[in-house]
């Protein structure tokens, strides 16, 4: 606080100073003309930009080596990249992202930690891709990396151990990916652009990454990695000279070979606009995407024109419509921005915010308009001026970048762009007219022919967007894109939901015994940053709690309620909590089986029908306590029993965060059913998996346990 004051402290004396000061020069330069300042400074004309000299040659087997010197510091990155266009890869999508991660895992002379120490040893860096592999080193340790590198190339052995941990890990992400409501709207926006016969459309899924094996892994490396399908960029404290000669004696020995070719359709615009709903339960946000598929090549005449036309709109800069009119006028987000990006095979716009859930409608009626305005009314010269300067900006700070120099090169072989395409950028961009941008909305802002993707809270956003699509029928996608069927499970008219929560309570052991048990511990396992861990939690009718969590052989995080005061610790910093919201906290967690008490006053359910989780028909339950707390919870209407629920929580920045806990593996505990398998998603960046083991019913749990001092 002290730092904080006297920081504060700095900034108010520098003020003050800097104020004097102006008003000193002002008393001094009375009568003298300042209408200079009502006017902005006419702009000044564009520059020549002098893009840093590449040079490029063929090896014997095909492949192509672009060189950029870049002589400031002594550091040279070779990039190699394949020049085949993306695969479809089916009910097996995420195999070439398998193969690209397998190449450093090992070599026939190297392990991975082997690989790692040469690579770390050099102070270097190396990384690989399904496209190709990187590398970054000193000059002076340039043919040590190569030899690393190529070792890498020519020899991986795809060891299978690896392969589990990428397959684990990449699970592990999807299960994330399920209740993350941006990844949501990105599955469903890829799928609705581009459709699953497309390899823009398809999506990972826990399916795909099951069926992917290391044949397929080994297959993609045999069939792509070829020296007539790759570039070779150099870049960096090197020459032309000395470039053809590591190339020649690291990569010429590389055999060319045949590559497949790929063929597909080309994906079709959505005919009138189209809301696709992505349903997250407990969200309080909507996050919202109006996006299409659009054909715009790299270095086509209309890229620059419409890239400052989108810069307009909702481009990078503060000033686009879209940030003011969403932001600044309405309120309604932190921030709502467009993309247009243009590809080879298949570019998109996309328009997109996260708004509160109870302004969506009216956002995307905001939306809708700015894109229409801008088809219909001319830009202003001013809008049109401070989008050129943003630009003009953004391209000369990329010039910094050595490796940009690296990518406009070899954009320019790829793409079979003008070698002047880069350095006459400016002048492009200068010369574009307000004309140009109404001619370039026309052609590329399509809002009445677009996909609305909304991922939100079904029950208080859905029914709100029927408006906005073209035959007022919504379409329903999960977490991963795939399209829901518009079938309503009937429910029968005497199900309540105080009937459901009883069919629970009855499945798991009953009523009477459930109310009848004084104490339950259960230690459950698992893994969190690599390291196992132990979560305890102790509960003993009708006022005790404990929980501690315990890591590489110490208790890192406890909480315990003794029925009148709290504490918390955590990594020895202990609390005592005598009142307010959080020795509340800790008395809730007293209570075993809260749906005991939702038959209490205070308790408000809500039956919201029928819906699938995981497969399986559940009934969904809106359950909301005496302190206004709203939990949507899931019973399956086979077993009755609670398999998932869902509840909102605020995270450390004090922004909202859905936590989801699914429940599985019932098993007997002492003469009732528990879940021994809990999943926790939301909480941390990664899923928690809990395992039970060991449940203890009514098996006495001492008070020292409970002990607040």
């Amino acid at each position: 606080m002290k730092k904080l004051i006297l920081a504060l402290s700095v900034i108010f004396v520098f003020s003050q100073c800097a104020k004097k000061t102006t008003d000193a020069v002002a008393t001094k330069v009375v009568g003298v003309d300042k209408s200079w300042r009502k006017m902005a400074p006419a702009p000044a004309p564009a520059r020549d930009i002098q893009l840093g000299q590449y040079s490029s040659f063929d090896l014997a087997n095909g492949l192509k080596v672009i060189v950029v010197e870049n002589h400031k510091l002594p550091r040279v990155s070779y990039q190699l990249s394949l020049n085949n266009d993306a695969l479809i890869e089916g009910d097996k999508a995420g195999y070439t992202s398998f193969a690209g991660d397998l190449l450093s895992k090992g070599t026939s002379t190297r392990s991975k930690a082997q690989i790692d120490e040469a690579i770390d040893y050099i102070g270097a860096s190396l990384t690989t891709s399904a496209n190709g592999i990187f590398a970054s080193s000193l000059k002076k340790h340039g043919d040590k990396l190569l030899e690393v590198m190529t070792d890498v190339l020519y020899n991986p052995s795809f060891p299978k151990e690896e392969f589990e941990k990428i397959r684990k890990r990449t699970a592990s992400n999807l299960a994330s990916a399920k209740t993350n409501p941006e990844a949501i709207a990105g599955n469903i926006r890829s799928i609705v652009n581009f459709g699953p016969n497309h390899p823009y459309g398809e999506v990972q899924t826990d399916e795909t990454i099951k069926n992917i094996s290391l044949d397929d892994c080994k297959k993609y490396y045999s069939s792509y990695f070829k020296p007539n399908n790759a570039y070779l960029v150099v870049v960096g404290d090197i020459t032309p000279a000395e470039a053809k000669i590591q190339a020649e004696k690291y990569f010429s020995k590389w055999t060319k070979g045949d590559v497949p070719s790929v063929k597909y359709s080309m994906p079709e615009s959505p005919k009138g606009r189209q809301v696709r709903f992505g349903n997250k339960d407990g969200a309080v946000q909507s996050v919202i995407n109006i996006s299409y598929p659009i054909d715009m090549k790299p270095g086509s005449a209309d890229a620059i024109k419409a890239n400052l036309m989108n810069s307009i709109l909702g481009g990078g800069i503060f000033s686009g419509r879209l940030m003011q009119k969403l932001r600044e006028k309405k309120a309604y987000t932190y921030g709502a921005r467009s993309n247009m990006n243009s590809d080879k095979l298949i570019g998109n716009f996309n328009a997109f915010a996260s708004v509160r859930n109870e302004v969506t409608d009216s956002a995307v009626t905001e939306f809708i308009y700015e894109m229409e305005r801008i088809v219909t009314e001319p830009v202003s010269s001013d809008d049109l001026s401070l989008a050129k300067s943003s630009m003009t900006g953004n391209f000369g700070r990329s010039l910094e970048s050595p490796q940009t120099i690296a990518n406009f090169a070899l954009n320019t072989f790829r793409y079979n762009l003008p070698k002047d395409y880069y350095n006459n950028y400016l002048k492009n961009l200068d010369a574009v007219t307000i004309t140009d941008i109404q001619q370039m909305a026309k052609s590329y802002i399509r809002p009445d022919n677009c996909n609305v993707v909304v991922v939100g809270n079904k029950d208080n956003v859905a029914d709100k967007l029927k408006k906005f699509d073209s035959d007022g029928v919504l379409d329903f996608y999960d977490a991963f894109g795939k399209k829901l069927e518009d079938k309503k499970v009937e429910m029968s008219s005497d199900v309540t939901a105080n009937g459901v929560v009883k069919d629970y309570l009855d499945a798991i052991g009953g009523q009477n015994k459930l109310k009848a048990i004084k104490s339950l511990h259960t230690s459950m396992k698992t893994n969190m940053m690599g390291q196992e861990a132990t979560f305890e939690t102790y509960q003993v009718a009708p006022d005790k709690f404990a929980m501690k969590v315990n890591m590489m052989g110490m208790t890192v995080q406890e909480q315990r309620y003794d029925g009148v005061k709290g504490m918390q610790a955590q990594m020895g910093n202990k609390k005592v909590i005598t009142e307010g919201k959080e020795l509340e906290d800790l008395k809730k967690q007293t209570v075993v089986f809260e749906q005991l008490n939702y038959t209490n006053t205070g308790y408000k359910l809500e039956l919201k029908g029928i819906e699938s989780v995981e497969g399986n028909n559940c009934y969904k339950v809106i359950v909301t306590d005496p302190a206004g707390t709203t939990t949507t919870e899931y019973y399956d209407v086979k077993s009755s029993y609670l398999v998932r629920s869902v509840k909102s929580q605020a995270g450390q920045g004090g922004e909202s965060v859905s936590i989801t806990t699914d429940f599985k593996d019932y098993k007997d505990a002492g003469g009732i059913l528990m879940p021994y398998t809990t999943t926790i998603i939301g909480a941390m960046p990664v899923p928690l998996v809990l395992e039970a083991i060991l449940i203890e019913v009514d098996k006495g749990i001492s008070q020292e346990v409970f002990k607040v001092e």
